[in-house]
């Protein structure tokens, strides 16, 4: 591995001002932390990655890195990268072991302290960051429900979620108040990231000032009054809640969580730990405001809040036996890991226009929800014949496949495969797993003199 390259300097940056902002800051803040919060927006974002623990522990995927890598505070998996570096560009990258985010938008999931087993809703989830990192924590038990009413932003939530790796998800694309009646009581931990003025995000995206114009604090508020009210009957008696923002309004922060307060007695705020530079609210002592000028990362707000009741297991929910595929259906499909797989997936499956899924059992019945993916895709049914998917070799482990091909870093392999081109080496012939290092990368079909290469168009990677 190539000798790791150290911190460099950060160099300037920062977006403009607007006047209305810059006099509520002051107030906010006063006169010496506000020149504090001014020259710090002349400096560059913080570059954070969270390692997937889904694939391996933290220490062994650093060790992969070509570059030093510091850790992040509040959580264990997420770390900053030196300024100069594109993660982005190496094909860890592409193999799923880490994911690029920003080092204060990794407090919201590390603090609502999700543990294996249970049942999580990320309510507000696009583009997904948040909920690789609620999945992470599952370690693949239990059960993670991720929303978005957009459907342009769905598509990049489910794509995250398959590149991460993720086996026990539900991706759903609806408004928050259409789910509460489906999902009463069923969640263990929900997660509202919600949609705010992103005042935080002004140093890091120029769009935000712009937007914040046109998308002031009292619509943002509105929908985020909607959208608590709306998760409140989705947790269960004992079940935390943690609230978030990008933004540093009083009125979409401690105003929001003050009036749900007021309209929810049987909630109540859970104070979060203090970490270097964490502030506590003005008048909600037990929330946390990030600010830029004193975290290494840029604007946040997070709010813990209980469920009244004590330790309760969800009811248990009738299962969904319409949806379930029996074996004749699913032939093909267990053929498939027959062939290929040292030992079957567990089930149960489902299929939905002969694409088969892997489900949760627990499920509600879902019936006038918009589902974009009712479970880990597997691959399609074609006829007599089974075609995995993507998401399958994402989730699978090196171990659990017959015939692999497994390349190291820098083997000029790599690339080739992650352009979809076809590889020229013999092996014995069948579907087989193109690893790194020994993390999948997808599927290849092998011939006795080369691959078929079946890396998928929309993930192909170009210089």
């Amino acid at each position: 591995m190539a000798e790791k390259k150290k911190n460099g300097k950060r160099q300037a940056g920062g977006a403009a001002m607007p006047e209305a902002f810059k006099e509520r800051i002051l107030q906010q803040l006063g006169p010496e932390a506000w020149e504090a919060f001014a020259a710090c927006r002349n400096e560059t974002p913080w570059g954070g990655l969270r390692l997937n623990t889904l694939k391996g522990r933290p220490e062994e995927l650093r060790r992969l890195l070509p570059f030093d890598l510091e850790p992040v505070p509040w959580t264990r998996d997420g770390f900053y990268y030196p300024p100069g570096e594109r993660p982005a560009k190496l094909p860890f990258y592409q193999a799923g072991l880490y994911y690029l985010q920003e080092p204060s938008a990794m407090s919201s999931a590390a603090m609502l302290d999700v543990k294996p087993g249970e049942r999580v809703l990320d309510l507000c989830a696009a583009p997904g960051g948040k909920s690789t990192q609620l999945a992470a924590a599952l370690q693949g038990k239990g059960f993670l429900a991720a929303n978005d009413n957009s459907p342009k932003r769905v598509k990049a939530l489910v794509w995250n979620l398959e590149h991460w790796g993720v086996t026990n998800y539900l991706v759903l694309q609806e408004e928050p108040s259409r789910m509460t009646r489906t999902f009463s009581g069923f969640f263990d931990k929900i997660l509202v990231d919600a949609p705010c003025s992103g005042e935080g995000m002004f140093r890091k995206d120029p769009k935000a000032v712009a937007g914040w114009k046109a998308y002031n604090g009292e619509v943002c508020r509105a929908m985020q009054d909607e959208i608590l009210t709306a998760a409140a009957p989705m947790l269960r008696p004992g079940g935390r809640l943690l609230y978030s923002t990008c933004t540093f309004n009083p009125l979409e922060n401690e105003g929001t969580i003050q009036a749900f307060l007021d309209r929810h007695p049987e909630f109540k705020l859970v104070e979060l730990p203090v970490y270097p530079g964490w502030m506590g609210g003005t008048q909600l002592p037990e929330v946390r405001q990030l600010w830029p000028h004193r975290v290494r990362g840029e604007g946040h707000f997070l709010a813990l809040l209980e469920k009244e009741g004590g330790r309760q297991t969800s009811a248990c929910i009738p299962e969904q036996p319409h949806h379930k595929a029996g074996k004749d259906q699913l032939r093909p499909f267990y053929q498939f890991m027959d062939e290929n797989f040292t030992a079957p997936l567990e089930g149960p499956f489902a299929v939905f226009q002969q694409h088969v899924y892997k489900i949760y059992e627990h499920l509600p019945p879902l019936e006038g929800l918009k589902v974009a993916k009712p479970g880990w895709y597997m691959g399609m049914l074609k006829g007599e014949r089974f075609e995995p998917s993507q998401a399958m070799a994402m989730g699978i482990r090196a171990e659990q496949m017959k015939r692999r091909l497994d390349l190291q870093p820098e083997d000029t392999l790599v690339n080739r495969y992650l352009k979809g081109e076809t590889l020229m080496v013999q092996g014995e012939p069948g579907w087989t797993l193109v690893t790194m290092a020994g993390y999948p990368l997808g599927f290849g079909k092998q011939t006795p003199d080369y691959l078929k290469n079946h890396y998928p168009p929309g993930w192909r990677q170009f210089d």
